[in-house]
């Protein structure tokens, strides 16, 4: 048995579709069940609730063979360390109490940097996937950088102002993973019933690119210039916390931003295998999801 948490988000309908195309039965952990396709609740068997609540966790894991644990986005939790190990903590339990065996989840780079302990919301990741590995279940950690997805939250400003923003400078050339090969790794691993012992698996996207360079590539796709404009922290944060998240988790976000500026994901060497493992480029990723998004404005 294979336990999806978070079925209905951008990851977590991806992985649930790839590990539906295998021979294992499949549970999710879904709020409303309503959100999945009756196709997709003809084919799993649906546990109803929060996987922060521990009675939901401990009846979804009773028998699994490996969970997929990804959190809810809680951008009004008083703290990053509140959404994720707090979060996780009734799960941990339950993985320990009904015998897991593998559990995949996404996390983040960095443990590996001086910038580790300070990060933000990577920090929290990654106190939550300790939390996890100290159940003593066969663990791995999809650590990840910045998703491509995460510019589709700008799609309006791009349409109609030829810009998109961000805190970090415009030359810092960074990894970037789309959330589509997330997926494809998660799913592989979670199929997979051969694997063993406790590991962090960089996701890292087959290259590095600093924000000038998308901009480039986005004009290039749309065919229409777009511009990177970097947005000083303060203002950074307050149009998080303008946008409803509370203070907590706005600070978490600059914190992380400025560990990225700093060099927080630059703790892994990148290999020829990451681009094997996540081959999506960013250029195939806009010309795939950001123009049809786009024209779609």
């Amino acid at each position: 048995m294979i336990v999806i948490t978070a079925p209905t988000g951008n990851i977590g309908h991806q992985v649930l579709d790839k590990v539906l195309a295998g021979d294992q039965p499949v549970r999710v952990i879904v709020r409303d069940p309503a959100k999945l396709s009756t196709d997709v609740r003809d084919r799993v068997e649906v546990i109803q609730g929060s996987h922060g609540d521990p009675q939901v966790v401990t009846r979804a894991f009773d028998g699994a063979d490996a969970v997929f644990w990804l959190l809810p986005a809680d951008r009004q939790a008083a703290s990053a360390d509140e959404a994720y190990a707090g979060f996780t903590r009734p799960a941990a339990e339950a993985m320990r109490g009904q015998g897991v065996k593998r559990v995949v989840d996404v996390s983040a780079l960095g443990r590996n940097t001086p910038y580790a302990g300070r990060a933000g919301h990577v920090t929290a990741s990654l106190a939550m996937d300790d939390l996890i590995a100290g159940t003593g279940v066969a663990f791995r950690a999809l650590a990840a950088p910045t998703f491509m997805d995460n510019v589709l939250r700008q799609v309006g400003v791009i349409k109609e102002q030829g810009m998109f923003f961000g805190p970090n400078s415009s030359d810092l050339e960074l990894p970037t993973v789309a959330t589509r090969d997330i997926a494809a790794v998660a799913a592989r691993l979670l199929l997979d019933s051969t694997w063993t012992g406790q590991e962090e698996v960089p996701v890292l996207g087959p290259e590095d690119l600093s924000s000038n360079d998308m901009a480039a590539v986005i004009s290039e796709v749309l065919g229409t210039r777009v511009k990177y404009q970097q947005v000083p922290g303060h203002a950074f944060k307050d149009r998080i916390t303008g946008s409803g998240a509370s203070e907590g988790m706005a600070q978490a976000m600059l914190d992380m931003a400025t560990a990225k500026e700093n060099g927080l994901d630059k703790g892994i060497a990148r290999t020829p295998q990451h681009a094997i493992d996540t081959p999506t480029t960013f250029r195939q990723w806009c010309e795939e999801t950001l123009r049809p998004a786009v024209q779609a404005t």
